[in-house]
Order: structure tokens, then sequence, then C-alpha cells
């Protein structure tokens, strides 16, 4: 059975509100959770096994004063509605297809190595 949890929470802004959410989508067993609202002051949270109290508790440890607006079964239909008729689709028509050949590299540049003799005694000094 799902559960419909409001609470009402004192957001001032954008970042407490996206907190709020945040904190909400943690809770185990919440599958949505929207801001309502004139102010966007409440947040809506839908799910099955929702410990309220534990929400709420979250919510006033982390953002402030949380009141428990109303704790309910969530009403919405659980029949999906019938998808949409099918557009016709049509193939794209084939491209002919383009080749880019390039010349090789070329290495003209011969590369020697000098090397300096071996030393056989240490010259810090």
């Amino acid at each position: 059975m799902k559960k419909k949890i409001v609470l009402k929470v004192s957001m001032n802004c954008d970042k407490s509100r996206s907190k709020a959410l945040k904190i909400a989508v943690c809770i185990s067993g919440v599958e949505s959770a929207a801001l309502s609202g004139a102010d966007k002051d409440q947040v809506v949270v839908v799910g099955e096994d929702i410990d309220a109290v534990a929400l709420t508790r979250q919510l006033r440890k982390n953002l402030g004063f949380t009141e428990l607006v109303s704790l309910g079964e969530d009403k919405k239909d659980p029949s999906p509605p019938p998808p949409p008729p099918a557009a016709k689709v049509e193939a794209p028509t084939p491209q002919p297809m383009v080749v880019w050949s390039y010349p090789p590299h070329y290495n003209g540049y011969p590369v020697h190595e000098m090397m300096a003799p071996p030393q056989e005694s240490c010259t810090i000094m």
C-alpha cells in the first residue's frame, strides 16, 4: 500500500528546497518526492513503508522547523494511461559512401644520436 506524506518545511531559498528533496529521497521506501504549495514550502513524498517520523526528524535536523501536515494513502489510479498511437516511421534514404585517402606520412629527416665515450672514473670534483 502506497503512502502519501505531506510535510511543511521552513524553506526560503532554492538551496534549502534542493536539500529537502535530497533528504526525502534518501529515506528507504520513497518512490517520488515533489514540492508543492504556494511558496513551495511543502514536500510531498509517495512510497511504500515510509517512516514518517524518521523523515520528519531528518528534515528537522538538517533544515529546521518541519510540520507533518497529512499522512494517508496515495489515491492515484494504478492502471497506466493508454499508450499514444504509433507514428509512422520512414526509413532514411541511403547516402553514398565517401572515402578519403591521405598520402603516407613523410619521415624524411634522418635522426642521428651522438653518444659520449664512457668514462672510467668519477669526475665529481
